[in-house]
């Protein structure tokens, strides 16, 4: 898969995990993974700037299997952002395949 299209649509795929439920990075990742090919550790960065923009908030949950896992939930704040990008995602997937036919 084209990685500029990946680039692109990452967050909106973070969010939308996000929204059916809190997760752990490797969680995210592992979701993701299932139907785009991601390198451990692309989604850090991504959930970094949400984190920083308020949209989610951080937890860590004891482990039995090793250290405590941090997990990620979004703000109703977050919840608000991801309505809108889901909006404009749908409006850009439209457009282009109009543009493309």
């Amino acid at each position: 898969m084209n990685a500029q299209f990946k680039k692109g649509a990452l967050e909106i795929c973070v969010l939308s995990q996000l929204k059916t439920g809190d997760k752990y990075g490797y969680e995210l990742t592992e979701n993701i993974s299932k139907e785009m090919s991601i390198a451990t550790g692309t989604l850090y960065p991504i959930l970094r700037k949400l984190k920083e923009d308020n949209y989610v908030e951080t937890y860590l949950v004891e482990s039995e299997a090793g250290p405590a896992r941090k997990y990620y939930h979004l703000t109703e704040s977050g919840c608000k952002y991801e309505e809108e990008v889901r909006k404009e995602w749908d409006e850009f997937v439209q457009a282009v395949g109009r543009i493309i036919g």
